[in-house]
């Protein structure tokens, strides 16, 4: 059976090429989205970029992108054109976004096979990066190790068009609209306390303050999801006496609105 980037590479590569880097989409395994991520805003940005472009890798050079990791180039006008950032400063948003990641990991939880433990993996996303001060871009190079999170996806993965993302002006925005984009097909997310702050990586001085969370994460990043990506949602608080135990949030894109799936 035809994988989806196998079909998108074998049938549409052209016409791939040739569309804006932000109607390119982001694919990625659930257990990528809903593991740790790690990842400031800028670094996200990078990822998601690089992701995109990832998206149209040819069919014939998967198989050695699986095994040896997979490079992708990215220029500052391609940066630009994505967030609408000021090209005085793009270059110097790339290179120091993927040096970052060159130190970032992500991690995924799985169940065990045989034992019925969880099954914890880590890795970092590039292993080589490479820049050219006069030429305003940034070449990096993808771990094999992440390669089965964004390639050769054939169940249990998410995608998103860039530009649904590239308006978020923060993480925790971001963060929550991947997460519910990864429930889409039941338009409902959920989630215990304890697994919402692992999703949206909270930082300690949140995880014993509902009101605090609910003021600085919850409440922003929903409000900034309900403007800029046409999404009607609700969200809920589940209790045990007073206190917050878990969150559900029900969600749809406003049928007003322009939000393309």
């Amino acid at each position: 059976m035809a994988t989806r980037q196998t079909e998108l590479a074998g049938k549409n590569a052209g016409k791939l090429a040739a569309l804006p880097i932000r109607e390119q989409s982001v694919s990625m395994s659930n257990a990528l989205i809903r593991g740790t991520q790690g990842l400031s805003l800028a670094e996200k940005r990078l990822i998601a970029l690089a992701i995109a472009k990832t998206d149209s890798v040819q069919a014939r050079k998967l198989i050695s992108a699986q095994r040896d990791g997979w490079t992708v180039r990215i220029v500052a006008a391609e940066y630009v054109e994505a967030y609408e950032v000021d090209p005085s400063t793009a270059y110097e948003q790339l290179k120091q976004g993927a040096r970052a990641l060159l130190r970032r990991t992500w991690k995924t939880a799985t169940e065990g096979e045989r034992r019925g433990g969880r099954v914890v993996r880590e890795g970092n996303y590039f292993s080589v990066i490479e820049y050219c001060e006069g030429e305003g871009r940034v070449e990096v190079k993808f771990t094999p190790e992440i390669a089965p999170h964004l390639l050769s996806l054939r169940a249990q993965f998410t995608t998103y068009k860039l530009k649904h993302a590239a308006a978020l002006r923060s993480v925790y925005a971001w963060r929550l609209f991947e997460c519910l984009q990864s429930w889409q097909s039941r338009k409902c997310w959920k989630v215990s306390l304890a697994e919402f702050h692992k999703a949206m990586e909270t930082p300690t001085s949140l995880r014993a303050d509902f009101g605090n969370l609910r003021m600085r994460v919850i409440e922003p990043a929903v409000k900034e999801l309900r403007e800029k990506n046409s999404m009607l949602i609700e969200w809920s608080a589940e209790k045990t006496g007073r206190k917050v135990i878990g969150l559900e949030f029900r969600f749809e894109i406003d049928p007003q609105g322009r939000l393309e799936l």
